[in-house]
């Protein structure tokens, strides 16, 4: 279902469209935000974000939701995959400490999340590549990578392309001013150097002392042309972190039986972690 913004001329975002999963959609989301906000033991962006995955547990991990013939600021939280899980995350937390807390603030926050400048603008203006997803957060304020503040942190250099390089897995990228957005994007991370923790480290406790439940984690990959393969957020079970995602192997949102250096150890194609928070101020 798709909400021409003419017919919200009231809001204070701009963007070209809303598309919604269902009907249900807008009262799901106010009723969330409403028990956040109601719940008084929710002090910090941490534990706004614990909160909220704990409501999402079990949601069904369906890929590519955001496609389409057209690009769509789409509101869905009944279909999620890595990445639109951790942005839902985020953007209701912002929304729950919004002066009126409701799904318009909800999707503001999510456009503002999602997108390039954090205004929708075509298929080229979604932020695709998490490195570039977190250096925009973090100067609009939406949020902070701390990964070079933790222990056993070190630098990679990487050339990110892998979207121009694979044009064929991306039907967006048939049309050749889209595909030339994304290499205009792609351009600016040529050797790009970011911080991230071997996950050869990540059995640590000085390491576990620094992470906090709610934490947004970020695995690092070796494929060529690629930064991150993955998005979850940190909780803790038995003093150790683990990972919230929504799997694609278990097929819906969950805690990982193991703790993320087990996961990981075996894991061929992650290299390590970035973790980015939402500060308190942020909000």
């Amino acid at each position: 279902m798709a909400i021409s913004m003419s017919a919200l001329v009231a809001q204070a975002f701009s963007i070209e469209a809303l598309r919604f999963h269902c009907a249900d959609d807008t009262t799901k989301i106010n009723q969330i935000l409403h028990e956040a906000v109601s719940n008084t033991s929710l002090k910090s962006a941490g534990s706004y974000m614990s909160f909220f995955a704990d409501k999402l547990l079990g949601t069904p991990y369906v890929a590519h939701t955001l496609e389409g013939d057209r690009e769509y600021l789409s509101i869905n939280v009944d279909q999620l995959d890595c990445t639109t899980f951790v942005e839902t995350l985020a953007a209701l937390t912002k929304a729950a400490k919004a002066k009126s807390p409701s799904w318009y603030a909800y999707a503001s926050a999510l456009e503002s999340i999602r997108y390039h400048s954090g205004h929708i603008d075509g298929y080229a203006s979604r932020l695709h590549y998490i490195s570039a997803w977190i250096i925009e957060n973090a100067n609009r304020g939406n949020f902070t990578e701390i990964t070079s503040s933790l222990p056993h942190s070190e630098y990679l250099t990487k050339t990110i392309n892998y979207m121009s390089t694979h044009r064929d897995n991306y039907p967006a990228l048939a049309d050749s001013a889209t595909f030339e957005g994304i290499r205009n994007l792609e351009a600016g991370y040529n050797r790009h150097m970011y911080p991230y923790i071997n996950k050869r480290n990540l059995y640590k406790k000085d390491l576990f002392a620094d992470l906090r439940d709610g934490d947004i984690v970020c695995l690092t990959t070796k494929i060529d042309g690629l930064d991150v393969s993955h998005l979850g957020i940190v909780r803790f079970v038995k003093g150790k972190p683990h990972l919230l995602h929504a799997s694609s192997t278990a097929k819906k949102v969950i805690v990982d039986k193991d703790d993320l250096f087990e996961m990981l150890k075996l894991s061929r194609n992650v290299t390590g972690i970035r973790v980015v928070r939402l500060t308190d101020d942020s909000f």
